[in-house]
């Protein structure tokens, strides 16, 4: 049984034909030392028998190689409730969540099978829905498949966010999968004054230095982002974006509920970065959702003040948004791209809310703060 006095966390992983990032992902999940968590999959549609993988990997069948971990064989056969979206929508069944909820963290696994790929704003939503009705979690944590988790990553999290309720989210220290030195892959969100919106320190060396504990940052990157659950009680991520940018949208909204981010460097996490099931002719695609929800946070966020500064950026923006909406429009014979485009910026002017904290981390850059001790940290 699980003490009840510890925050209790739902985990979701969505997972695209990607099994074998999933598998690993899941194998450093039910190793790590927190002992009050969930671990919700859902499957996106997958084309490739993902869903077949992740049940016979949860029969001991499959035997996960990682250099970040060795296979634990003794926490199988791990314990998998299927739903459908459907039933997931509903809550899933009473009477099995029961039981199932008896069952340690590292010995069960719920799994929610949708009809098609939702894209990743709304995939996550499927399992954020069922987990809120179902669960009724402290945190709801979003885990991009294709990462590796340290074993302690979950308990400092958790104790950052417990240590002040106005703690919206809170990122680990995020860092490259791909290779053996310590390259970082995200330090939190980055906003330039010109209106470039990007990861900190993406591909920069971790510094040799003795590192703060936390550093308040203006938003977490969703690779892995540890979320209070009464924020998705209020808003969830916007579908209209489908991948890309989402998860700055959600710290816009997370900014003007009036709670506060964290990078939290003593919990560590390992990140391939990429959007899952990607192949070269997605290019176009992703441009598109790109621009396109980058120029809805520009119309929803930013003052006029801002919006002038980065006139440059927010033109072009939406003039590539626009071109290749008709572009794909064309190319696929499908009207919904430019549709929703339309739809997204007139729904962004129609609630548009400007975030006055954003001029207060303009350029704050939680590397340059790490590395440059001169400068003072943001209070």
């Amino acid at each position: 049984m699980t003490n009840p006095k510890i925050a209790k966390v739902s985990i979701i992983i969505l997972n695209w034909n990607s099994w074998k990032d999933t598998l690993e992902c899941l194998e450093s999940l039910y190793q790590i030392t927190y002992p009050n968590y969930d671990v919700i999959v859902v499957d996106n549609g997958s084309k490739d028998n993902s869903v077949q993988k992740i049940k016979e990997y949860c029969e001991g069948k499959i035997k996960v190689e990682s250099k970040f971990i060795d296979y634990n064989p003794n926490n199988k056969p791990i314990y998998v409730l299927e739903y459908t979206k459907e039933e997931a929508e509903r809550g899933g069944n009473p009477k099995k969540e029961k039981y199932f909820s008896k069952l340690p963290s590292d010995r069960k696994l719920r799994l929610i099978l949708s009809d098609k790929n939702y894209g990743f704003a709304e995939g996550n939503n499927i399992g954020i829905r069922y987990a809120l009705k179902a669960l009724n979690p402290d945190y709801i944590l979003l885990l991009n498949s294709d990462t590796v988790a340290d074993p302690n990553f979950l308990t400092e999290l958790v104790k950052v966010a417990e240590s002040d309720k106005k703690i919206g989210s809170v990122q680990p220290l995020l860092l490259k999968k791909q290779v053996n030195k310590n390259i970082i892959d995200s330090l939190g969100m980055v906003i330039s004054k010109f209106g470039k919106i990007s990861d900190s320190a993406m591909d920069k060396e971790l510094p040799n230095v003795k590192l703060p504990k936390t550093l308040r940052i203006f938003g977490t990157c969703a690779a892995c982002s540890l979320y209070r659950s009464e924020i998705f009680r209020k808003c969830l991520l916007d579908s209209k974006f489908f991948c890309i940018f989402e998860d700055v949208d959600l710290n816009f909204k997370i900014r003007l509920n009036r709670l506060e981010s964290y990078l939290v460097t003593t919990a560590k996490v390992y990140h391939a970065r990429g959007i899952s099931g990607k192949k070269n002719s997605f290019n176009l695609f992703l441009m598109y959702h790109a621009r396109k929800n980058k120029f809805s946070i520009f119309l929803r966020y930013y003052s006029l003040h801002l919006l002038l500064l980065s006139l440059l950026s927010v033109s072009t923006c939406s003039f590539l948004a626009f071109i290749s909406s008709i572009i794909l429009t064309l190319k696929r014979k499908n009207p919904d791209y430019l549709i929703t485009l339309l739809e997204l910026w007139k729904d962004s002017i129609s609630k548009r809310e400007i975030c006055k904290d954003l001029e207060y981390f303009l350029d704050y850059d939680p590397y340059k703060e790490i590395t440059n001790p001169s400068i003072k940290p943001l209070k």
